[in-house]
Parts: structure tokens; C-alpha cells; sequence
């Protein structure tokens, strides 16, 4: 076989925590995104500056302050403790938390983006026909918006599936558990296993590639029309 067992493991896990995480953000970066495009308060480069940090941070400096926080007397930890959670780090749910932090910026801005691209005048009509402002966002904002949203759903999978240094930090290398594509391609390099590596490598490449050729391919048409 091309991929033995625990490969095949590792790229569910994958799918699956990229998957989780880009739904979240939807739910969680529209509203970000909304207000950072329509507001003009004094917090606006604040917070915009806080959804861009993991642009520029290194990811093992966001997993260790992560880790600390949902660590047993960070805040965090301590909150799902008494909430009867128990603790985030190392599971999977703890990489949700971590990828949602990390790749939230590949969500928010293009998503930004596109509700700054509709302008004041589609929202003024909207009102002046007597819409109220939840009718004019859903009815009106989100269709408009919905290339940005396409391009940050795609642009958020993908960055999730690459992260590594922040999933070996919060995750650590738990088979079927926390241990993703990436950690198990750096399993596969320190064990010597170079074929094993090389294969799930390439696969991540090819994805990768079909990922950003799609983005490529879509942009031009909502160009034209």
C-alpha cells in the first residue's frame, strides 16, 4: 500500500480537526470580520492587530503561552476544571482550540475584505426600504460577501492542515489522538523512515498544490463576472 495504517491515521486526524476548525471559524470570524469592516471605534487596529499576531508569531511562542494558559493553573485550565472538562492540552480538542486561535486571521480578513468591497450604498438601500440591520446582514451582506468567504474557508483548511509546531506543542504525538499529518512526517524523518516520510510528504505537497490551484482557478472567473 502507498500508506500504511498509521498515515492513513494521521490524515483523517487531519481532515478532521481542518475541518472542525474552519466550521468554528465561520461561526466565530464573520462577526470579527463584520465589525473590524464597519466600525470606526479607536479598538479597530487594536483588534485587528490581535486577529493578525499569528501572522507574524512564531508558532511555538503562541503553543507555549496556549499551553500555559489551558495548563492545570493557567486560566484557562482552571475554568475547564470547574466546568468539568478537565484540561485541553494534549487532545483533541485542545488542537481545535489551538488551530482556531492560529489560523483565525486566514478567516477573518479575507472575509474582512469582502464586506469593506460592498460598500455603504447596497446597506442604504437595504435600510431605506425598511430592512432591519439583521435582515440587511443576512439577506443583503452575506450574499454579497460570499467570494470572501469561499476564498477564507479554502485559505483556513489549508493553513490548518500545515501547522506543526503549534499541534506538537498543544497536541504532542499521540496516535489517533493528537498526532497529525505534519508530526507524523517529522516521526517518519527522526525514526530514518526517509520512504515512509517522502510518500506522506508528496501527498501533502499534491494537496497543497490542488488547494491554491483551485483558488487560482476560481479568482479569475468572479472577475468576470
Amino acid at each position: 500500500m502507498f500508506l500504511n495504517e498509521t498515515d492513513l491515521q494521521a490524515i483523517w486526524l487531519t481532515v478532521r480537526l481542518a475541518g472542525v476548525t474552519t466550521l468554528i471559524l465561520f461561526v466565530v470570524g464573520t462577526p470579527v470580520a463584520w465589525w473590524l469592516s464597519r466600525t470606526r471605534s479607536r479598538w479597530k487596529g487594536p483588534v485587528g492587530a490581535v486577529v493578525a499576531l499569528p501572522l507574524v508569531l512564531p508558532p511555538s511562542v503562541l503553543g507555549f503561552y496556549l499551553l500555559v494558559a489551558m495548563g492545570p493553573n493557567g486560566p484557562v485550565g482552571q475554568l475547564t476544571q470547574a466546568l468539568g472538562i478537565g484540561l485541553l492540552p494534549f487532545t483533541f480538542w485542545g488542537l481545535v482550540v489551538a488551530s482556531v486561535l492560529y489560523s483565525l486571521p486566514f478567516m477573518v480578513q479575507p472575509v474582512q475584505n469582502a464586506f469593506e468591497a460592498i460598500g455603504d450604498r447596497p446597506l442604504e438601500v437595504a435600510a431605506t426600504l425598511r430592512a432591519s440591520p439583521l435582515d440587511t446582514f443576512f439577506t443583503v451582506a452575506l450574499p454579497l460577501a460570499a467570494p470572501g468567504f469561499v476564498t477564507a474557508g479554502i485559505l483556513t483548511f489549508a493553513h490548518t492542515v500545515g501547522e506543526f509546531g503549534v499541534v506538537l506543542m498543544i497536541g504532542g504525538n499521540i496516535p489517533g489522538v493528537t498526532r497529525v499529518a505534519s508530526v507524523q512526517i517529522y516521526d517518519h524523518v527522526e525514526a530514518m523512515e526517509y520512504g515512509d516520510a517522502h510518500r506522506l510528504a508528496a501527498v501533502m505537497l499534491v494537496f497543497s498544490f490542488l488547494v491554491l490551484l483551485a483558488l487560482y482557478l476560481w479568482r479569475p472567473s468572479q472577475k468576470n463576472t
